[in-house]
């Protein structure tokens, strides 16, 4: 049986990489079941505390698989039962809530869905030869994706607009200038920033980091008061946890903590 998903571990950290390099990573729905599978898996593993999510080969995700749609038209589809969009929305919605720090690796296209899925990461780090493209009005197409949630949130409402209206190709140098992107650097060393960014996060305080996570995210829903009241209650959380205990140890020994993630 052939994977779309390829998995590594360094460390505390985990890579999940998008393994249909021939077909530019397009989120057929093999590869899409299996990315859905692998960031829950993800999520659930207390070992893992940081996630960097990547594309085989020299696209990061070209999105949806136009050549597998036109299949499904003539009768061959291997999923019947399933529906891409409902799967897509799902992966999206996995990857922004996941509890953990998530970095998009990206070292070549990310197009329409696949820009989205790495628009639902915390960060986006980027080579200087990274391609970014909306492509939804391309084909007179609205974002189906979260990308009309997510852009204005990252980048600013008028920059999100002027991006998705123009149809736009940014490379990481323009994309970081944007804001789109949190990080540009050469494709020589991508990998080793990478992955040492990620690395710090996941020396972090796991679960008040993913708190905190859950905290901004939801505050753009919230009044002042209730996002109060939901920080109290993240704080419940945090202080029953052993890093909230060493944290408290490090600061009176002067010390630099070591946390563990529980």
């Amino acid at each position: 049986m052939t994977s779309f998903i390829e998995t590594e571990r360094h460390g505390p950290v985990a890579v999940i990489a998008l393994n249909r390099p021939e077909a530019r990573n397009a989120l057929g729905m093999g590869l899409t079941l299996e990315l859905r599978r692998a960031i829950r898996a993800a999520s659930e593993d207390a070992t893992i505390r940081a996630v960097i999510l990547t594309g085989r080969g020299r696209a990061f995700s070209a999105g949806a698989d136009v050549h597998e749609w036109a299949e499904k038209l003539e009768g061959r589809d291997p999923y019947p039962d399933l529906d891409w969009v409902e799967e897509s929305l799902k992966l999206v919605q996995q990857i922004h809530d996941m509890p953990k720090p998530t970095i998009a690796m990206i070292d070549g296209a990310a197009v329409g869905a696949g820009l989205d899925i790495a628009l639902a990461c915390d960060f986006r780090y980027a080579s200087h030869r990274a391609k970014f493209i909306c492509s939804y009005l391309n084909v007179g197409y609205a974002p189906d994706c979260g990308g009309s949630w997510l852009m204005p949130r990252i980048m600013g409402l008028e920059t999100a607009k002027r991006f998705a209206y123009g149809t736009e190709v940014w490379d990481g140098q323009q994309a970081f200038e944007n804001r789109l992107v949190s990080h540009v650097t050469a494709p020589e060393t991508l990998w080793e920033e990478t992955l040492a960014y990620a690395t710090r996060l996941a020396s972090g305080p796991t679960v008040a980091i993913g708190l905190t996570k859950a905290l901004m995210q939801q505050s753009f829903t919230r009044s002042l008061a209730d996002q109060l009241i939901a920080e109290q209650a993240a704080g419940k959380i945090c202080g029953k946890t052993q890093d909230h205990a060493e944290g408290l140890a490090a600061a009176n020994a002067r010390r630099a903590p070591v946390f563990t993630g529980a």
